[in-house]
This record gives structure tokens, sequence and C-alpha cells, in this order.
């Protein structure tokens, strides 16, 4: 493929990264659609996080994170770029919170979005330490013990401040 050809269809970096993005994003929906079509009760949500973690040997995790961390980079200078991806990491905290509701009905409905919240946000964070930082992919498994006792957490102590903050609210940009 010739650069002429791409920039006939993409003319800049961000048009070019805005396709990539939705592209990964619908990778992502079509394997995890696939893969919880036919799944019912705690084995969904288990197999959400479990993907997430690559703990799937028939559906694992796409090996795009340099891809996402140049996007992240991008982000920084780009609003297109920033509010497409935190709309598909809200998308995807939609989705988990609507998870642990039906999962664990003793969740409060502001512990199921705190859950979701940090659950994306360990994802993201977890595969910059094990994929572009070189860490033990075994970590895998540790982050993922850690969400189940975190969620257990949340039920044995559910929070109590009625102040908490909107959860995947973002700031006015400047």
């Amino acid at each position: 493929m010739s650069r002429q050809l791409v920039r006939h269809y993409f003319p800049d970096h961000e048009t070019l990264m805005l396709a990539v993005c939705d592209h990964l994003a619908q990778v992502y929906r079509d394997l995890l659609v696939n893969k919880a079509r036919s799944l019912e009760g705690p084995s969904r949500i288990a197999t959400f996080l479990d993907f997430y973690f690559d703990l799937l040997a028939d559906a694992p995790k796409p090996r795009d994170d340099r891809v996402y961390d140049a996007m992240f980079a991008l982000a920084a200078h780009s609003e297109a770029i920033r509010d497409e991806l935190a709309g598909q990491y809200q998308t995807l905290g939609q989705l988990l919170h609507q998870e642990f509701v039906v999962q664990y009905p003793e969740l409060t409905d502001q512990s199921a979005s705190e859950i979701s919240y940090l659950v994306v946000s360990l994802i993201y964070g977890h595969w910059k330490m094990v994929a572009s930082l070189g860490h033990s992919e075994e970590h895998n498994k540790v982050s993922r013990q850690a969400i189940d006792r975190l969620i257990q957490s949340y039920i044995a102590v559910p929070p109590s401040d009625s102040t908490a903050v909107k959860v995947w609210e973002r700031k006015a940009p400047n």
C-alpha cells in the first residue's frame, strides 16, 4: 500500500487514528459478543473480565497495546482522539456496570459504577505495565484476582458517601 493511497483515504494522522480506534473497538465488540452470546449468570461477567486480562485460551485479547499507547500519546494533543477513546472506555464501563448489577444484585448502583470505573482504569494500567513495560504476563492473574477481591469488598462494605462523584463524568474542555 502506498503512502499516497493512505493519504487519499486519511488526509491526516488524526483521521487515520480515529479510524484505527473505531476498528479496534469493533474487533473487541465482535470478540466479546461472540464469546458472551451463550453465557448467563456468573460465567458472563467472569468471561468479560477474563477476556480483558487475556485469560481465555479460546478468545485471546488482541495484541494491540502499542497502538493504544500511540493513540493515548496523540490524545494528549487531539480532542477528537481523546473524545473517541473516552467514549469507548465509557461504553466498556457502562457494559461492565450493567453486568455487575445483574451478577451482584446486592451492589448499589453507585458501587457498580465505581467498580466499573476502577476495572476499566485497572485494565488500561495493567496492560501498560505488562505489555508496554514488560512485566510478566503472570500479572494477568494477579490483577484479575484483585478485581474479584475488590468486588467482594464492595459487597461486604457498601460505600456510605451519598455525595459520591458521578462516575464517568468528564470535565469540560479548557
